[in-house]
């Protein structure tokens, strides 16, 4: 898992206390896989939660806009003004990449990133935030079908062709379709905290955490015994996170050396054993501490992160705040009025 940090973030002139308004821009020919992604994680209200996370609103330049194929038409949404008081864009993305994106979109994103508003694209999206200027000299991703036409065609752009999703701080990617849902709980992990993100993942049925250097393609290929799925183990290993387990002892479980599970979560996961039992125990903790436990050799134990120090130097790392931090910012007693945050993905 790479190093973040974490910085307040709050679009000039957002009140103080109202809910962090998500504006999504839909263009011709956009798809509507995404933008029910956007719709799903950002536009739903959660009553279970108690409280709004997020003022949602859809805009176009038109006021009839064709979806991708003629599939349907969208109506009845706001004009492009909405994006002057978003404090989060979300700019469309289309399968037809070669065709420029309308003057007054790119001028709605430009003035969004002028002024500090925080951008998101899915999928093709990037090249939407390519083609408006403001990805020259960041890092993004876009899906990988598209890697070589979006390199020749903005060679400025540092772009990620692997990953699932890059946080660049202000600007934010995702690359195939599925991978929106992952930037979307990302972010509300990191507006609200885990908590409230597993609670969101819980109503999608989703997983609620997939790092972002996760691997876009990851190859599966037909088992040799009836179910080589790591799922069994990984419950396991869930509810045993405050034991002392090391890789062999999760090998040991599911019966293979170390080395075929390593090979078997690089290819189910995108990710290392050992990687993936890090991050469960640190999301762990960082649930612990939202809940309300103070006690950080407390946490630390429950967790299995063994010491005070040890948790502390996991968390600096892996959120760029540390325990305390963390609690000021996502505890239990932080009301409606916390403030969003902005993370990068470090490299």
């Amino acid at each position: 898992m790479s190093q973040r940090s974490l910085q307040p973030g709050r679009a000039p002139g957002r009140a103080p206390g109202r809910p962090h308004r998500v504006v999504v821009i839909v263009d011709q020919n956009s798809n509507p896989f995404e933008l029910g992604c956007a719709i799903e994680v950002f536009g739903l209200r959660r009553p279970e939660i108690g409280r709004e996370l997020y003022d949602f609103a859809l805009c176009s330049a038109e006021p009839r806009t064709l979806m991708r194929d003629g599939f349907f038409t969208l109506a009845g949404v706001a004009g492009l003004e909405a994006t002057d008081t978003a404090d989060t864009v979300i700019v469309p993305n289309r399968p037809d990449v070669e065709v420029p994106r309308r003057p007054a979109v790119l001028d709605a994103v430009r003035r969004a990133h002028a002024r500090g508003a925080r951008l998101l694209g899915f999928c093709s999206g990037a090249f939407t935030l390519a083609e408006a200027g403001v990805l020259d000299g960041r890092r993004a991703t876009a899906h990988w079908q598209w890697a070589d036409a979006f390199q020749a065609r903005f060679p400025a752009v540092r772009l990620e062709p692997d990953v699932l999703f890059v946080d660049d701080g202000d600007i934010l990617t995702a690359a195939g379709s599925a991978a929106a849902l992952d930037l979307g709980l990302h972010v509300v992990r990191r507006d609200h905290g885990a908590e409230i993100a597993n609670t969101v993942s819980r109503r999608l049925v989703f997983a609620a955490h997939r790092d972002g250097g996760q691997r876009q393609f990851v190859e599966r290929p037909v088992p040799r015994i009836p179910d080589a799925s790591l799922a069994p183990l990984l419950a396991w290993a869930q509810e045993r996170l405050d034991a002392p387990l090391t890789v062999p002892d999760l090998a040991a479980r599911a019966a293979v050396s170390p080395a075929t599970l390593h090979r078997r979560f690089r290819a189910q996961l995108g990710t290392t054993p050992l990687a993936w039992l890090t991050g469960e125990r640190i999301a762990l903790a960082c649930r612990l501490i939202e809940r309300g436990e103070t006690r950080l050799e407390v946490v630390a134990r429950r967790s299995g992160l063994g010491t005070a120090t040890h948790l502390r130097t996991l968390m600096r790392r892996e959120t760029g705040l540390t325990p305390s931090g963390y609690r000021r910012r996502f505890g239990p007693d932080v009301g409606e009025g916390r403030a969003a945050v902005h993370v990068p993905h470090g490299p």
